[in-house]
């Protein structure tokens, strides 16, 4: 363990840096996986969301290769990861009319047998720079304004991480590629490039991609990093192969590690933070709160509770006023105390999927309502409530999907076609006069 005296936070200019970018972010943006802050809440700035219209709007559809990523909203673009000849490929398209503004490629496909050789990772948007990575583990900066590629790293050539594919016993990202997008915030982009060489995280200018730091040796999985302040040190929290881990957002030290073995290392879930108590968890482990607290010049980590029923798959639940909802073990939809753990309640009939394959995107608006896609493209709303499960209303929208929407400026953006090609939509649900 490192001692606290050894660590230290961002710099207070990269924290400015960072909330300036933020604020200059409003309604009409959803720039990163879950949003403005990687925590599947909608901009503060939204118009509050109460009912569903009974037939939502469709502003435009444009045709969608494969691919399993979700769509970004930022500067005026839709940004949207999918295969075409063999390559992985960003498109830009126009938010108001999904006119295509350019493509860029990423890199080659890869194919295994959890689906078509597809992109399966978010892209994210910051100051005029689009950031895009392959399940191979390229990582790519381009101008958002033409799709001109800026820098490129590459985590197996630049960082000595292992790409194995679908072999033997290869767990997390060597098996299924590199899924967990990267954060960005403050001109750093903090990426999980899973090499044990001492790069498991990596921290990049955003500019110019120059290594900032190296640190932990931990094998990749599917889950997305975040950046958050614990015990008052700004860290990257990450769902590693085979732990959770805290490292120090400024150098890379490692703070903090809690051991999370499963099978194959299917971790999707992005973690949630609530003061010291992370919340993170997987189909095998349940979902558990841990307590990370600074300890006599040490951390320390603690299990505060497990519940099993409401281990996640590959969705990622969203907080909400202490409490977790999201898709549980056995495919219903759970509310959970993260005070204590338990489930205040549970709603079982939203999803038709077998419970190993079924998959929710949640999205809050206004901090009172939640709207969630079924991967049969359903679209639910229901109250952000811990007494009792309560329904605002319901609607089709989409066909079949594994991926989150975007909401920004009351529309919805997503994506339909599971497996195969499909079509990305906007979808109007609060219309400019409320």
């Amino acid at each position: 363990m490192h001692t606290i005296s050894g660590f230290r936070s961002i710099l207070l200019g990269s924290l400015l840096l960072g909330l300036g970018a933020e604020n200059r972010l409003g309604a009409a943006d959803w720039p990163q996986w879950r949003g403005i802050q990687r925590t599947g809440h909608a901009a503060a700035d939204e118009k509050p969301l109460t009912a569903l219209p009974d037939s939502p709007r469709t502003l435009w559809k444009v045709p969608s290769a494969e691919g399993y990523a979700s769509p970004v909203v930022a500067d005026g673009r839709v940004f949207v990861m999918e295969a075409a000849d063999g390559k992985e490929v960003l498109r830009a398209l126009d938010a108001a009319d999904g006119r295509e503004q350019w493509r860029a490629v990423i890199d080659e496909t890869f194919k295994d047998s959890q689906g078509p050789a597809a992109p399966r990772c978010t892209a994210g948007v910051a100051d005029g720079r689009v950031y895009a990575q392959s399940c191979r583990g390229e990582l790519v900066c381009l101008s958002v304004k033409d799709g001109k590629r800026l820098w490129s790293v590459n985590y197996t050539r630049d960082f000595g991480a292992v790409f194995i594919g679908e072999k033997g016993a290869a767990p997390g990202a060597t098996r299924h590629g590199n899924n967990g997008a990267p954060h960005i915030e403050g001109g750093v982009v903090w990426a999980s490039a899973g090499s044990t060489n001492g790069a498991g995280v990596v921290a990049l200018d955003a500019a110019t991609g120059a290594v900032k730091w190296k640190g932990g040796n931990e094998v990749a999985a599917y889950a997305a990093p975040i950046v958050t302040t614990i015990g008052g040190v700004r860290q990257v929290v990450n769902f590693m192969a085979d732990a959770v881990v805290g490292l120090d957002a400024g150098n890379g030290a490692v703070l903090w590690r809690h051991p999370m073995k499963t099978a194959f290392a299917r971790h999707v879930m992005t973690p949630i933070v609530h003061g010291n108590r992370v919340v993170v968890g997987s189909h095998q482990t349940g979902l558990l709160g841990l307590d990370i607290e600074p300890h006599g010049g040490q951390w320390r980590v603690g299990v505060a509770w497990t519940n099993r029923e409401a281990g996640p798959n590959f969705s990622s639940p969203v907080l909400v006023e202490g409490h977790v909802y999201g898709l549980g073990a056995d495919r219903e939809v759970v509310c959970v105390d993260v005070a204590s753990g338990t489930t205040r309640w549970k709603k079982s009939g939203w999803m038709s999927s077998a419970a190993d394959k079924a998959h929710a995107g949640f999205v809050v608006v206004g901090g009172k309502t939640i709207l969630m896609l079924t991967d049969g493209g359903e679209l639910i709303l229901f109250a952000a409530e811990s007494a009792a499960c309560r329904e605002l209303g319901r609607v089709q929208v989409c066909g079949a999907n594994w991926c989150n929407p975007a909401y920004a400026g009351g529309r919805l953006y997503l994506r339909d076609g599971l497996k195969a090609g499909g079509s990305w939509w906007c979808v109007e649900l609060v219309g400019k006069g409320g």
